[in-house]
């Protein structure tokens, strides 16, 4: 049986999004309060991780003011690969706010930022069949954007929100076949923390949040589980 050890990347690396382009692994995390911004990593197996820069490395990227506290700045960012371009979102919760930055390679050069005037944190990006891209934030909400032009096209719209846990946060949206996917963590960062999904065959502006979903039906909700992490 094959095994590792666990940090697979050791020290401050937190909140990582992970997204696969065919047999390459690219991994981007938090970086907070610190220059340069969302450290890149690349893998072939998931285990053994490389960095290959930064993608805020440009002082006119971020241009947090000297005073920024320990743990504000920049959180937990998306980091998504469509159509040939890498893209990735996050948060400047003392800036600029919810941006997209785009690249041709993981490592680089990335875009100036793009502003997406979007309430919350945690952003995330999906793709529908039909081109349309959609951002979900923590609360939970979902919008249809246009990730280059810095347009929100609609919404926010209120979505499934977990089980009723607080902090509803962390969404991320999945179209796997003919169902959409809802993954949030709820219940704080301690030791109330969980992990839920739901489902649903409409886009996900349809998943309207209700007293009695129906377009949205949670499935099972590991708590505190490590779920498998997919890359469109």
């Amino acid at each position: 049986m094959r095994t590792y050890g666990n940090p697979v990347i050791p020290g401050f690396h937190p909140d990582p999004s992970v997204c696969r382009v065919g047999e390459d692994y690219y991994l981007a995390c938090s970086s907070f309060e610190y220059f340069p911004g969302v450290p890149v990593f690349h893998s072939r197996d998931l285990v053994h991780w490389r960095q290959i820069g930064n993608v805020l490395d440009r002082p006119e990227q971020l241009g947090m003011p000297a005073d920024v506290p320990a743990s504000d700045g920049v959180y937990a960012p998306t980091l998504r690969h469509h159509d040939g371009l890498f893209y990735l979102i996050t948060t400047d919760v003392r800036g600029k706010g919810t941006f997209v930055v785009t690249a041709e390679r993981a490592e680089g050069p990335w875009s100036d930022p793009v502003r997406i005037d979007l309430p919350g944190i945690d952003p995330d990006l999906a793709w529908d069949e039909d081109g349309s891209c959609w951002c979900a934030v923590s609360g939970v909400e979902v919008a249809r954007i246009d990730p280059l032009g810095g347009r929100v096209l609609e919404g926010p719209l209120p979505v499934w929100s977990g089980t009723g846990l607080q902090y509803p946060e962390a969404p991320h949206l999945y179209r796997i076949g003919a169902w959409w996917y809802l993954m949030i963590a709820e219940g704080g960062t301690a030791e109330g923390h969980g992990v839920s999904i739901a489902r649903g065959r409409s886009n996900p502006s349809r998943c309207v949040r209700t007293s009695t979903p129906r377009r949205c039906r949670p499935s099972r909700s590991p708590r505190a589980a490590g779920p498998t992490v997919r890359g469109r």
